[in-house]
């Protein structure tokens, strides 16, 4: 005779009564810790395996939106530099504006003529033709004639007025002769004009007159058109030929005649011709 196995009831009754009792010893007692453990290191790489798309995409993320982040700020940052480095080179033509200033109210302190305060505007672009264009003119009064420095010197004089305008005629311009003596002894001579914004001539200077190199030129006042004492030139070089009755004086100007900005108007007498 056969006998016959539990049914399929009474089997899943005692499957649920297994699994009843090990729920039971798994919450009240430690005895199944160490399978527990065997199983966790069993089924943790499976877990890292399935998990690192999840990893991969976030780490995507972060990188493409730091990269992202950090390419706008850094074009912000770039632009920044730029305004300030703007803002630092105005603060630098200011400053430098500002001393040029203070040199040229300097200068019109040790002045006894009344002065005017001029800028310039233009300049002419004929290179053979050293003339400026200022921003005062005759509702100024300003005046055909009129001496015009700068901080360091001598610089010409008005050739044109215009009422809110005026054109001054560089000491350097070829058409150009003003009368000067040597600042060390009064000797007397007229500078001209060469065409260089660097270099005068002395007309007529015998080989025998006392002038050297680094003499100041300063106005004599003669001709009643500049007034006597302002610094015109050094002289520079004094060549001597005794095959010749005159020597040849070169002398650079002391007014800075390529720079200067800013400008003095003197006044005085207006009822003369030019020299």
């Amino acid at each position: 005779m056969f006998t016959k196995g539990p049914s399929v009831a009474a089997r899943a009754v005692i499957l649920s009564a297994v699994a009843v009792g090990l729920i039971l010893v798994n919450l009240y007692t430690d005895w199944l810790n160490p399978v527990r453990e065997q199983l966790g290191s069993v089924a943790a790489p499976f877990n890292w395996v399935t998990n690192v798309p999840t990893v991969i995409s976030e780490w995507g993320q972060d990188t493409f939106v730091s990269r992202t982040e950090l390419k706008a700020e850094n074009d912000a940052l770039q632009s920044e530099i730029l305004i300030h480095r703007r803002k630092l080179q105005q603060m630098a033509a200011l400053a430098a504006e500002n001393v040029r200033l203070r040199q040229l109210l300097g200068s019109s302190d040790m002045l006894q003529d009344n002065v005017l305060v001029a800028e310039l505007i233009g300049v002419s672009p004929d290179p053979m033709r050293h003339a400026l264009v200022i921003n005062k003119g005759r509702r100024d009064g300003v005046y055909m004639g009129q001496a015009v420095l700068d901080a360091f010197g001598l610089m010409g004089q008005v050739i044109e007025v215009n009422q809110g305008t005026a054109r001054v005629l560089l000491i350097t311009d070829a058409s150009h002769a003003l009368p000067v003596q040597v600042n060390r002894n009064g000797v007397r001579a007229v500078a001209e004009g060469s065409g260089d914004l660097n270099r005068l001539h002395l007309r007529h200077v015998s080989n025998t007159t006392d002038i050297r190199p680094g003499d100041v030129l300063v106005s004599s006042g003669l001709g009643q058109r500049f007034p006597v004492g302002y610094p015109v030139a050094e002289v520079e070089r004094v060549v001597r030929d005794p095959g010749m009755p005159f020597a040849t004086v070169i002398a650079k100007p002391k007014a800075r005649l390529d720079r200067s900005r800013h400008l003095l108007l003197v006044f005085g007498n207006e009822e003369a011709g030019l020299d």
